[in-house]
């Protein structure tokens, strides 16, 4: 019979997880504030170029927020990193979450391409 791994070698690979996770997060931040910050509308699908808007301070805003709340909820789902203690309900919460939470950000954008699109 196998013998179970001890919390603490647990903890020790799950930090830095949480912190490659939260790093992830912060960038998710990084892209919030510079699509702020840019003239031209923000793109937010990778190779896709961001369309004509007919407000583009405003466009920009709202992608802004939806990176920012995007990372928010990505470091929510994060801490469950420090919670595993070999429960696999949480694994399947975080993997199901991040799903959840990408899709959420497809919708939302599709939302906001159509409210400001020419």
């Amino acid at each position: 019979m196998r013998k179970p791994v001890p919390y603490a070698v647990i903890m020790n690979a799950m930090i830095p997880a949480f912190l490659i996770w939260s790093a992830c997060s912060a960038l998710f931040v990084i892209i919030g504030i510079l699509s702020r910050k840019n003239d031209k509308p923000a793109g937010f699908f990778a190779n896709v170029s961001a369309p004509e808007v007919t407000d583009v301070k405003a466009y920009n805003k709202a992608v802004s927020g939806l990176w920012l709340c995007s990372a928010v909820l990505f470091e929510l789902l994060g801490t469950l990193l420090l919670f595993l203690k070999q429960n696999p309900l949480c694994i399947v919460i975080l993997m199901l979450g991040t799903i959840a939470l990408v899709l959420g950000m497809v919708m939302r954008y599709l939302y906001i391409e159509d409210r400001y699109k020419k």
